[in-house]
């Protein structure tokens, strides 16, 4: 791994129990300055473990997380966005009543001198945002339109579009295209990629290495709470890395470096709808 000086987020060492269950098994996970990390791993591999305690939520056991170099103390979600660290969730992303301007600054009004919300500059900037992040036109989808009746993947992008506006360095997008057509996807991950034009990072949380692939430019494999896999994507093809995710859910091994115990054969969650 890279000294902490040179990523934006490094969390060494990181272990977290629920009561017998031990979790989290001495993580190393780092995200590097203008980088988008697929985060795979089946249900109970620890990936949302992993990212509550990243976002302040849980407090590791042990280990120790360095936010550009610096290591982080008494660690809150509070201080977590005040780095900039935004998480995008499938479900919660939006208040499903509200217009899209709104939601966009919900929290964080913009407000005149006297201290009142200023509607109509709200207005103008969640156009601005729109155009510039997501690529529509005010015609093409207005800032007055009740977010409960966009598309999924619209409302992804409106999600991303807020965190970018408010200068987030590192954006989590917990299972971003669950649910989505093969058209929605497609949008999602297309915001994916402006994060990137931006100088941002993200990490992208999935089960679907069909989805991520295209748009990372490192995987890394949890498994029952431990990395047993980390590739650069232009180093590895897609078929080399579903071959790979096959070898850890049946074996709970990547080359012989993770357990010695074996799996009942399983199907990775995820990847049994796509094979042919």
């Amino acid at each position: 791994m890279a000294e902490p000086s040179e990523v934006l987020v490094k969390m060494v060492n990181i272990r977290k129990s629920f009561g017998h269950v031990e979790v989290l098994r001495g993580v190393n996970f780092e995200v590097g300055y203008n980088e988008v990390v697929g985060l795979l791993g089946d249900n109970g591999a620890g990936k949302s473990t992993l990212i509550k305690i990243l976002t302040g939520v849980h407090q590791p056991d042990s280990g120790e997380i360095y936010w550009k170099g610096k290591k982080l103390v008494n660690y809150s979600v509070a201080m977590a966005r005040e780095l900039g660290i935004e998480t995008v969730f499938q479900e919660r992303a939006l208040s499903e009543q509200h217009s899209l301007w709104r939601n966009i600054f919900m929290g964080r009004e913009i407000t005149n001198r006297w201290g009142f919300i200023d509607i109509r500059k709200q207005r103008e900037e969640a156009e601005r945002i729109i155009r510039e992040y997501m690529g529509f036109t005010s015609s093409a989808l207005s800032v007055d339109a009740i977010v409960g009746t966009m598309s999924g993947g619209e409302k992804q992008g409106v999600a991303i579009a807020r965190a970018l506006h408010f200068q987030a360095d590192l954006i989590i997008l917990d299972e971003p295209t669950t649910g989505l057509s093969l058209s929605e996807t497609q949008k999602v991950l297309s915001f994916v990629e402006e994060i990137k034009k931006k100088g941002k990072s993200a990490i992208f949380i999935t089960h679907n290495i069909y989805h991520v692939y295209p748009v990372a430019d490192r995987i890394v494999i949890l498994d029952r709470g431990k990395v047993v896999g980390e590739f650069m994507k232009a180093a590895i093809s897609l078929e080399e890395l579903v071959e790979k995710l096959y070898l850890v859910a049946r074996t709970g091994r990547l080359n012989g470096e993770s357990e010695t115990s074996q799996r009942t054969p399983t199907t990775p969650h995820g990847l049994e709808s796509l094979m042919p």
